[in-house]
């Protein structure tokens, strides 16, 4: 992990760049859930301490993570890490679902995963 990363919850001024972090992730997210993320301070951002760029973006809805994802070319260097770290710092209790691609990140970071009746899909819960 970049050693000058840090988490912090996202302001509207950045709510243009998450949103394109989370497009460039092929994820789906209303514009409004992202709004009220950002003004209950439920959306992370990971950023650089010397360019305050943001590498990285986490939306919370309660304790359900609706989505995470970084910018393709800083992918694999701890910052989707370093955002549920954080969340979990936030909250007692975090949800996520996920596909066969990505469960192996969810339970690296201590999600105990079980099958949903949507064939393909997993629920975890830290």
């Amino acid at each position: 992990m970049p050693e000058d990363l840090r988490a912090r919850p996202a302001t509207e001024s950045e709510r243009v760049a998450v949103a394109n972090v989370i497009d460039g992730a092929a994820l789906e997210l209303p514009d409004a859930v992202l709004r009220e993320a950002i003004t209950t301070e439920s959306a992370l951002v990971a950023v650089t301490r010397e360019a305050d760029r943001v590498l990285g973006a986490l939306v919370l809805d309660g304790d359900r993570i609706r989505a995470v994802a970084v910018r393709r070319n800083r992918r694999d260097q701890g910052i989707g890490t370093r955002l549920v770290e954080a969340a979990a710092e936030c909250r007692d209790r975090l949800v996520a679902e996920c596909d066969e691609r990505v469960r192996p990140f969810w339970a690296s970071l201590g999600f105990v995963i079980e099958s949903t009746d949507d064939p393909g899909r997993f629920v975890g819960v830290r």
